[in-house]
């Protein structure tokens, strides 16, 4: 059986298991009987009539209407599901970085792990896929407690390797997951800004809700090296040896641009985007950013 401490802090998750995660916009699944799916099934509520089209089923079109107006419409239906949320947690080997307490990808399972205590504690489903430069594990969704087991077995042998190719993952989970849901992505996204941002917009084209906590340690924000470093990469063989002062203002400058770019891409294309610092305590940061997603929510 895995550790299910490891990435699960009791003490954390007692605080934040009053907050619940609410989609900004229509989702397929939600808080059991709290909002509608976007598709149409066969549940009792009805919702509309529309137009024949062809192709449509049969079995669809209201009689008594192509009776009264010799014309074809279909019925459509609402039906009320639970929440599918989807965990897509980075283990590349940018993620093994950490000068503090824990590491990037420690702090990245620790977060996956709340938020699966959370989902399952409202009784809705939830799926995890690990992935570096490919899927590393794919747990199914479910909705049991013990499920969270499942998920934190996921997570603790994804040990960190290899590059980070966001852009083919979240390409292959919109293509795999026609159903619409939330999709949450955890990553200190160092890959192709421009490659990860257009895997978003396809999940939010896809209409999934997408949240992205993206993970960085406190040294990758403020460069604090001084006197000469020898920087290895943990994603190439490449290596730099310097005086990282020389470096540091660009460093930042360059920092900013990629951040700011993220922030308001993301903003523009209705994505909620959290900075968190491996630093920052995980209970308040959850609490914080869900707190803004209800405040949100209900403004809406």
């Amino acid at each position: 059986m895995p550790d299910s401490k490891r990435f699960l802090h009791p003490e954390a998750v007692k605080r934040i298991t009053r907050l619940e995660l609410r989609a900004r916009h229509v989702v397929e699944g939600f808080l059991s009987g709290m909002h509608r799916s976007p598709y149409f099934g066969q549940s009792v509520e009805f919702r509309q009539h529309r137009e024949y089209a062809a192709g449509d089923d049969l079995r669809h079109v209201d009689w008594k209407v192509w009776a009264r107006q010799d014309r074809l419409y279909v019925k459509q239906f609402e039906e009320d599901t639970n929440l599918r949320a989807t965990l897509l947690v980075d283990v590349s080997n940018s993620m093994r970085y950490g000068n503090g307490a824990m590491s990037k990808y420690e702090y990245g399972c620790t977060i996956a792990a709340s938020l699966a205590y959370m989902v399952l504690k409202q009784n809705d489903a939830i799926g995890c896929v690990s992935f570096d430069d490919s899927l590393r594990r794919n747990v199914p969704y479910r909705t049991r407690q013990t499920h969270l087991l499942s998920v934190v077995e996921a997570l603790s042998v994804s040990e960190p390797k290899d590059k980070t190719e966001i852009y083919s993952i979240l390409r292959g989970v919109a293509e795999s997951h026609p159903r619409r849901g939330l999709m949450i992505l955890i990553s200190d996204l160092l890959a192709d800004p421009a490659a990860t941002l257009k895997g978003l917009r396809l999940l939010r084209q896809r209409g999934h809700d997408v949240l992205v906590f993206h993970v960085m340690d406190d040294d990758e924000l403020e460069f604090p090296f001084n006197g000469p470093v020898r920087f290895e990469g943990l994603e190439s063989d490449a290596t730099l040896t310097c005086n990282p002062r020389a470096l540091r203002e660009g460093y930042l400058e360059a920092l900013q641009e990629f951040l700011d770019e993220m922030r308001h891409t993301c903003a523009q294309n209705s994505i909620d985007y959290q900075l968190v610092r491996t630093s920052d305590p995980l209970d308040a940061v959850l609490a914080k950013f869900l707190s803004n997603r209800l405040g949100v929510h209900n403004r809406n």
